[in-house]
């Protein structure tokens, strides 16, 4: 196999005016592909079906395929339901179970770990693999495959490589450069969830083609939903990108986790504490919580990690701080529970505020809560209730091992209050009824 690295090297000395060299022709987009319709994908799919292109939502789970056909939606994202209801009647979003035949595929499927290895978590790049292999059944000469899944770098290459291996009859920049039949790029998303659809518009793109062609190609897709600029790197630039901006935030979050642990320790308020120390005008600490959750942050450390370990101390450091987080927030509860104990006959009654990975929004990914609550539901010594406002069942794992309440009702019960997710609705709560009950609050908000 020639060196992938060595061609995609050269490639990127070609001139500008060279960009459209091709033999293939020029040509605009009729139709998009979008494969894994979660929470990146199915507002993607939306926002270029809104422009009135067709969208085609690929996705292997049924229950999602149905329910976005009907025009409705199978997650939580602000006005995401209107969106997809009007692109859906309108007749330019169709969700499917197999692949279809389109101008660009858009690739945006999950990117979990498959094993821990020394103390290193590595990625699993299955979902990739599968996404790529079906949609080549498909795949033409002239068509662009996007991945936007978050990933470690190499993995666009590899991508194209797996496709390479179904499609035999077709060329791919891998080994044809900019004379490939098919164009590949990464395009990693990066939206806050809760403004997905605004920043999936306003946000600047980083685009990373295996050739200036690639690139050239992959903009022009993007410039026809995207306002922000949309910067034109390497591939590997372009994954490692995206990795480097959420292990900056984890190193940075893993300082303020660390500080306000030694603030306990030394009986001081971290959240007075930081506030001072951010009136210097070249220091801006963020706030400390009970780990980091979702996944970007609590993930995308590790692909760089998992790929460099001798070198990325500084970063796996971090993760391993913010990964040990919950089980001092679960020794933090439990000593107190122990306290309790010795004025009580029965159970001591623990209530935990928030099981998302961030304020409101109803997404439980690699949330430091549900590790949280879990461990406490394992102690026998304690009856757990959760307060979760932005969802109506509990998760699985969770049915029969506690109870889903209001707050109201988890205030006036519980003998320990613990604010794991600061939800506008926790903000809103007198700090006053809260003079009877143990708080333990990882957010600051009752406390600060």
């Amino acid at each position: 196999m020639p060196n992938t690295n060595k061609i995609i090297q050269n490639e990127f000395k070609i001139e500008s005016n060279e960009l459209g060299s091709s033999k293939l022709p020029k040509k605009g987009f009729d139709k998009i592909a979008v494969v894994g319709l979660g929470y990146i994908g199915l507002p993607t799919a939306a926002v270029f079906a809104s422009r009135k292109i067709e969208v085609i939502g690929i996705d292997v789970s049924e229950h999602a395929v149905t329910t976005i056909n009907r025009g409705e939606i199978h997650i939580t994202e602000p006005d995401l339901d209107l969106a997809v209801r009007s692109v859906v009647s309108e007749g330019y979003l169709f969700a499917s179970l197999t692949p279809k035949s389109a101008d660009a595929f858009m690739i945006a499927v999950p990117t979990p770990f498959k094993s821990s290895l020394e103390g290193v978590k590595i990625p699993d790049l299955s979902f990739i693999e599968a996404a790529s292999r079906t949609i080549a059944a498909v795949l033409k000469a002239g068509d662009l495959v996007v991945l936007e899944s978050t990933s470690p770098v190499g993995a666009t290459e590899r991508m194209a490589e797996w496709l390479a291996e179904e499609r035999p009859d077709l060329t791919f920049p891998q080994t044809h450069g900019a004379d490939s039949d098919v164009r590949i790029a990464h395009c990693p998303e990066r939206v806050l969830p809760g403004h997905v659809l605004r920043e999936l518009v306003e946000n600047d793109r980083v685009i990373g083609g295996m050739t200036p062609a690639c690139s050239q190609r992959a903009v022009e897709l993007y410039k026809l939903v995207v306002q922000g600029e949309c910067i034109v790197t390497d591939t590997r630039t372009a994954e490692m990108a995206k990795l480097t901006e959420n292990s900056f935030r984890d190193v940075n979050i893993a300082f303020a986790n660390e500080l306000s642990v030694i603030c306990d320790k030394l009986d001081i308020n971290v959240w007075e504490l930081t506030s001072l120390a951010n009136r210097h005008p070249r220091v801006n600490i963020l706030q400390p919580g009970p780990g980091v959750g979702g996944h970007c942050i609590a993930v995308d450390p590790w692909f760089i990690v998992a790929t460099n370990p001798k070198e990325a101390n500084i970063i796996k450091t971090a993760r391993e701080t913010n990964d040990a987080k919950p089980g001092w927030v679960v020794s933090k509860v439990e000593n107190s529970a122990k306290i309790q104990q010795l004025l009580k006959d029965d159970k001591v009654k623990v209530a935990c505020f928030g099981l998302a990975f961030k304020p409101d929004i109803d997404d439980l990914r690699e949330s430091p809560a549900l590790q949280i609550v879990d461990s406490l539901i394992d102690n026998a010594d304690l009856d757990v209730l959760t307060v979760e406002p932005n969802i109506h069942e509990l998760p699985k794992r969770f049915i029969g091992r506690t109870t889903l309440v209001g707050e109201d009702v988890a205030m006036q019960e519980a003998d320990i209050l613990v604010m794991l997710v600061d939800h506008k609705q926790f903000r809103e709560i007198d700090v006053e009824l809260l003079n009877t009950k143990v708080v333990i609050d990882t957010r600051g908000i009752w406390t600060s």
